[in-house]
């Protein structure tokens, strides 16, 4: 941790920079000042805050009511107990909608490399207790897709995950050899069939009896880290599983203080 001087003359240098070249809260258009997260005012930087709650056991959806877990702790939901994944376990940290999901798009699309330290810092920060792992490996893109992006921003969080965890990263051993169609726009079905044969192995020992931790930004249906986990799982490891920045959410399961601090924002919902 820097020292409070340096971090003093950091915010002093930095709200003359911002006084030169104004930048406004890439979610409520403030502008910035003193704020310490690059494009995000702490305004909004403050409003992001954990899911909460009963969830799924297997795939952390939360569940509508509290009284899904009272009587079973490992409750799983309707789908994991009719299509089992082939992770042993996925932990979805926050809840996909603004202003997180400003900056998550922000870091992808708009190439604000400044943000990837704070995520990655949102998710080290909520890192749930019971996390056992060996290697931690981010969810790959093609190359065709790293190339127009210049970047992988699961790759980012994982590298600081790595350090934080004192865990290696494998950015080679699991890659992307098929160049699918994005899958926000798609259905589950159209997910399932998008991504088939999508990801391969290369060097099948490096997973070989070890507990993998698969790393992604946004969980929307489980499709693709599904996808990853059964390569893995065919290629030896012990066990795969999962953890993802945000989730896509239902806004019926957004507690109501969330949905009156965004007022008439839409938020996201998975589709079925």
């Amino acid at each position: 941790m820097m020292p409070p001087g340096v971090l003093d003359v950091l915010g002093i240098c930095r709200l003359a920079l911002r006084a030169l070249l104004p930048i406004d809260c890439i979610s409520c258009a403030r502008p910035l000042r003193m704020d310490p997260v690059p494009y995000v005012c702490d305004v909004c930087w403050n409003l992001i805050t954990p899911i909460s709650g009963p969830r799924c056991s297997r795939c952390d959806q939360p569940f509508a009511s509290n009284a899904a877990n009272t009587w079973s702790p490992t409750h799983r939901c309707q789908p994991c107990l009719e299509r089992p994944p082939a992770y042993d376990r996925a932990w979805t940290l926050y809840p996909y909608i603004p202003p997180l999901q400003d900056a998550i798009c922000a870091l992808k699309y708009r190439h604000a490399f400044g943000l990837a330290r704070p995520l990655a810092a949102l998710m080290i920060r909520a890192l749930p207790e019971q996390l056992e792992v060996d290697l931690i490996v981010p969810v790959p893109l093609h190359p065709s897709r790293l190339r127009a992006r210049e970047f992988n921003q699961s790759l980012l969080m994982a590298d600081r995950l790595g350090k934080y965890l004192m865990r290696p990263i494998s950015t080679t051993a699991l890659v992307r050899t098929v160049a699918t169609e994005p899958q926000t726009s798609l259905t589950r079905q159209e997910r399932l069939r998008n991504l088939r044969r999508a990801f391969t192995v290369r060097h099948a020992e490096s997973f070989d009896g070890r507990r993998v931790l698969l790393v992604d930004d946004v969980f929307t249906t489980g499709t693709t880290l599904n996808e990853c986990a059964k390569i893995l799982r065919s290629a030896g490891a012990a066990s795969v599983s999962a953890l993802t920045l945000a989730r896509t959410m239902d806004s019926r399961l957004v507690p109501d203080r969330l949905l009156a601090e965004h007022g008439a924002r839409r938020f996201t919902s998975p589709r079925s």
